[in-house]
């Protein structure tokens, strides 16, 4: 096959995709490292745990084969800026919306005496959402996906995998929804179930018309309301005598 060829591996696109994601990396690190070296002893702040950093790690070993797996190079140029980064955010940035009118507006409408445990300090909380984003991204999608459409292509080098894409699409959508769905009022856990799977659904989708990238850039939307910029408003009006 082509793609799977030495010299592919070795190309300019395989080294553009693995410079990408060892920045990306770099951030994950130095989020692990600030918190093992400043914030383990204040039980306030939640620790990117080393676990974290070897699941990234991981991902080094699978970001040269996106081509094999049938997945877009991380900036293939053939996808534009608008397709990799802006609209798969603006989407995540709706969940988000949707999330707070749920959760927040409905549910939760009195001010918080302290940050809940989904939310932490800005702008530690900057390093940690953009790692937790890495972090689910590289083990719901990067890694399994990936990973099994490589070893099906390797042993079908004459079919398409589009079957086995969308078994795994949904497959690793149900994933993060069942893990969180949790024991709640039943329409709560219909809304949470519904909307994760959607959400996930919708990233799978993205990984395969622009890369990892995209798929990435769908959870930074939702994290950057749900967990930044909502931390940051809560944070700032806390009720009286906790601030």
């Amino acid at each position: 096959m082509v793609f799977f060829e030495t010299e592919y591996l070795k190309s300019k696109q395989v080294k553009e995709s693995l410079k990408i994601y060892a920045l990306i990396f770099l951030v994950c690190l130095i989020t692990w490292l600030c918190g093992i070296l400043f914030l383990k002893n204040s039980s306030e702040y939640r620790i990117f745990g080393f676990s974290g950093i070897l699941l990234v790690l991981a991902g080094f070993v699978l970001v040269p084969f996106q081509k094999l797996a049938g997945f877009p190079d991380l900036l293939d140029k053939k996808h534009h800026i608008r397709k990799r980064f802006s609209e798969p955010f603006a989407i995540g940035f709706l969940f988000a919306i949707a999330d707070i009118v749920v959760y927040i507006l409905i549910l939760h409408p009195e001010a918080y005496s302290s940050l809940p445990p989904f939310l932490q300090p800005f702008p530690y909380s900057l390093l940690l959402y953009f790692s937790g984003a890495v972090y689910c991204e590289v083990l719901y999608r990067l890694l399994p996906l990936t990973l099994i459409l490589s070893v099906v292509t390797l042993l079908n080098p004459k079919k398409v995998n589009n079957r086995y894409f969308w078994i795994l699409a949904i497959v690793t959508s149900l994933w993060e929804p069942l893990e969180q769905t949790g024991n709640a009022i039943l329409w709560v856990m219909v809304y949470s179930f519904t909307s994760g799977f959607l959400f996930n659904f919708i990233q799978a989708i993205y990984y395969r018309k622009a890369g990892f990238l995209s798929s990435l850039s769908v959870r930074l939307g939702h994290y950057f309301l749900w967990h930044i910029l909502l931390g940051i408003y809560i944070q700032m009006n806390l009720a009286p005598g906790n601030n």
